[in-house]
C-alpha cells in the first residue's frame, strides 16, 4: 500500500519556474504536467529523457537527487499494446497519417522497437519537410523516416503492417468521418495492425472500416491508459499491479462513457 496523492495544481503561463521551486520546497515525488508548459518545462529540468528530448516535450517529471528529472511517457504508452503482439518489428513496415506533436511520440516509440523505415503522409508539402528537418538532431530517426504527400497514400497502404492515425479526423463531433475511405481500406492486409489514438468514439469510423477488412486494431484508450501507467511506475520505482492497471482502465471508461 502507498500513500500517495494525486492533485491539479492550476499554474498560469509564465508562472512556472515559481510553481517548480514551490514542488522542490514540500516534497513533492513527481507530477505530470500539461499544455502550455511541456516545453516550457525543459529547460528548468536538470536531466532529460531521449524520449522528451525526440519528441520536444515533457509530460511525466520527477525528482531525483540531483533535480527534476523527465520524460515523456507518450512514447511507452504508444508501443504498449504493440509489445504484447508477436511481430518481428525490423520488418514492420509502418505509415503514420500526420505530422503534428502525436506523430513524434509514435516515431520515437517505432524507432524504439526497432522499425527500419517509418513512413509519414501529410497533405502539406512544406509542413512535411519541415517536420522531417526537426529531427536533424537525431540521424537514428531521419535515417529510417520517410516522408509522403497524401496523394501516395494509395501506394502505400497495400504495402504496410502497421497503419497509425494520429490526426483528429473522427473525432467528436464529426464521428461519421475517417482519414482513410472505404475503397483505400480494402487495399489493406488482411494481418495489418490498424491503430488510432483517438480513443473517443470507440470505435471510430476508421477502426470500422479496418475491422471489416479483418485488421487487427487499437484505439487511443490504451495508449492513455498506459502513459499513466508509466508515469506511476517512474514515481512508485515499482511495476504497478495489474489489478490496479485494470481498475485505471475500468476508470477512465467510466468517465468516458465507453
Amino acid at each position: 500500500m502507498h500513500d500517495y496523492i494525486y492533485v491539479p495544481f492550476p499554474v498560469k503561463k509564465g508562472d512556472l519556474e515559481k510553481a517548480i521551486a514551490g514542488f522542490t520546497a514540500f516534497d513533492l515525488v513527481g507530477f505530470s504536467i500539461t499544455i502550455p508548459h511541456k516545453q516550457e518545462i525543459m529547460p528548468l529540468l536538470t536531466e532529460i529523457s531521449i524520449d522528451a528530448t525526440n519528441i520536444g516535450a515533457v509530460n511525466t517529471v520527477w525528482r531525483t537527487d540531483s533535480g527534476w528529472k523527465g520524460t515523456n511517457t507518450d512514447v511507452v504508452g504508444f508501443i504498449a499494446p504493440l509489445k504484447t503482439m508477436s511481430r518481428d518489428w525490423t520488418q514492420v513496415t509502418p505509415v503514420i497519417l500526420g505530422h503534428g506533436g502525436a506523430a513524434r511520440a509514435v516515431i520515437a516509440g517505432l524507432t524504439n522497437l526497432g522499425c527500419s523505415e517509418i513512413h509519414v503522409v501529410g497533405r502539406n508539402s512544406d509542413k512535411l519537410a519541415r517536420f522531417y528537418q526537426s529531427w536533424s538532431h537525431s540521424t537514428d530517426i531521419t535515417s529510417r523516416l520517410k516522408i509522403h504527400n497524401w496523394d501516395n497514400l494509395s501506394s502505400l497502404i497495400p504495402a504496410t503492417d502497421l497503419l497509425v492515425n494520429t490526426t483528429p479526423v473522427g473525432m467528436s463531433p464529426h464521428v461519421d468521418a475517417s482519414p482513410v475511405d472505404q475503397a483505400l481500406m480494402q487495399k489493406l492486409k488482411k494481418n495489418a495492425i490498424v491503430y488510432d489514438l483517438i480513443y473517443t468514439p470507440s470505435p471510430t469510423q476508421f477502426l470500422k472500416l479496418a475491422q471489416a477488412q479483418g485488421a487487427t486494431t487499437i484505439d487511443g484508450l490504451e495508449m492513455l491508459l498506459q502513459q499513466g501507467v508509466a508515469a506511476l511506475e517512474i514515481w512508485l520505482e515499482q511495476p504497478v499491479p495489474v489489478d490496479i492497471v485494470d481498475m485505471m482502465r475500468n476508470a477512465l471508461q467510466d468517465y468516458l462513457g465507453l
